[in-house]
């Protein structure tokens, strides 16, 4: 039985993981950087230790100083969250090397599947569709303009190992191939270690779909509904929200089906997301799997009524699924806002001071997971994302009128927040109906009427 965690992270994520562990009975200890003094959870924690400068190659990304805090702590597992780490195989076998517990995938499987490229020849093999293009890295800039040729433009260069919506170009034509691959490697090389890039066809209009699942390390995997999360900016998330309004029952599913043949295939055990795309035409594409907890899970929490966060700790402690397929309902309609520190319109960060706070209190239809306190500094040197705004109702308008009130009620002074793109969204007459792809907000967003 795991009996104390060590939450390798920041930010709203960490407080989330201590509410499950605090009504397991599991102690948790928290880290933080000079940057991250003032975070609320530090008080929520059992015990909080300093691990270095603002710098987060010195501080959350400083794997040997991760370990060594969490064995003088007397941490018997290590949960890392979601970014920083939490993908990283060298951070995983480091932990276990420690006799820790690592609260995730195996470290191998997670060398594995951090190539794109890997996981889109697994999901081949299994009969899973993946999105059209190459299931091997590109030699060079000759075969990007060699696949240009053949196949025509436009196209899109994804880094292998990329993520976080980094290293995602578009290609329209022939002559902009060289320079674009140069800066795709470059990316690569700083950001993932790693310069390899493979190609995929743009997929027209395409939606965002994806499948959250718990597998146990018996052979169980239980699908927990798709996610629709095709509201984006800068290739990352901003809306997202169960169940998809154009996820039929018999797609549900199919997705469901090639979710369970790929999770075997690959020997997974945690929870996981597998990622996808929908055509205009509805034809579903498997594009990549995140390996850890997703920042919109608290979505499917609302819906399923299963903690993930505790589906976690079971597995990590080698317990079999509590629940069946079968046991499975998906009630109602949940739907997240997150509201970051940006500029709304051009998407700047806008770090700062939080002059002035107020959120609403969480009830059984809304939740706020947040680390803001008044008076606290919004640091400079990580993901800006402040809080996460989940609502659910019996339907989706009513969740989604549920949403806007909340923000609208939210007050954060100090720092400029996506709040109000959230809200022309919200109530955008095309986003009511469902009538929206992956550039909604490209094509930018008026209020339209509802």
């Amino acid at each position: 039985m795991i009996k104390k965690v060590l939450i390798a992270n920041r930010g709203e994520i960490v407080g989330r993981i201590i509410r499950t562990c605090k009504r397991r009975g599991v102690a948790s200890v928290v880290v933080y950087s000079e940057a991250d003094r003032d975070a609320g959870y530090l008080e929520e924690a059992d015990e909080a230790v300093l691990i270095g400068p603002a710098n987060p190659l010195k501080s959350y990304l400083n794997i040997e100083k991760l370990v060594e805090v969490a064995l003088q702590t007397g941490a018997d597992a290590v949960h890392p969250g979601y970014g920083f780490l939490s993908e990283r195989g060298a951070f995983a076998e480091a932990v276990v090397h420690a006799g820790l517990v690592w609260i995730g995938p195996a470290p191998e499987l997670l060398r594995i599947i951090s190539s794109k490229c890997t996981c889109r020849q697994m999901a081949d093999q299994v009969g899973v569709p993946v999105v059209p293009g190459t299931l091997k890295p590109v030699a060079g800039v000759g075969d990007v303009v060699e696949f240009g040729r053949a196949h025509g433009f436009p196209l899109f260069l994804k880094l292998d190992k990329g993520g976080g919506g980094k290293g995602i170009a578009r290609i329209t034509r022939a002559r902009d191939i060289e320079k674009i691959y140069r800066q795709a490697c470059s990316i690569g090389s700083a950001a993932f270690g790693s310069d390899a890039c493979y190609i995929e066809h743009v997929v027209p209009r395409p939606r965002h779909i994806e499948v959250q699942f718990v597998a146990d390390r018996f052979g169980h995997c239980v699908c927990l509904g798709e996610r629709e999360c095709s509201i984006q900016r800068r290739n990352q998330k901003i809306i997202e929200e169960a169940p998809s309004l154009i996820v039929t029952p018999a797609d549900r599913e199919k997705l469901f089906d090639w979710t369970r043949r790929l999770v075997l295939r690959m020997g997974y055990h945690g929870a996981g997301t597998i990622e996808g795309l929908r055509s205009e035409e509805g034809d579903y594409y498997f594009m990549e799997i995140n390996a850890r907890l997703q920042v919109e899970h608290p979505v499917t929490e609302f819906l399923t009524g299963i903690d993930l966060v505790a589906c976690q700790l079971d597995i990590a402690e080698g317990k079999p699924l509590a629940f069946s397929q079968q046991d499975v309902s998906l009630r109602g309609h949940a739907i997240e806002a997150r509201v970051y520190a940006e500029d709304p319109d051009t998407y700047i960060p806008s770090p700062g001071t939080i002059h002035a706070l107020y959120l609403p209190e969480d009830n059984t239809q809304l939740r706020i997971d947040h680390a803001l306190r008044a008076n606290a500094v919004v640091p400079p040197y990580y993901d800006p994302l402040l809080a996460k705004v989940i609502t659910w109702a019996d339907g989706r308008d009513a969740a989604v009128d549920k949403l806007i009130e909340a923000l609208e009620a939210i007050r954060i002074e100090g720092v400029k927040t996506t709040i109000p793109t959230c809200l022309k969204t919200l109530r955008n007459t095309l986003f009511r109906t469902g009538d929206f792809d992956t550039s909604f907000l490209d094509n930018g967003v008026t209020p339209g009427v509802h």
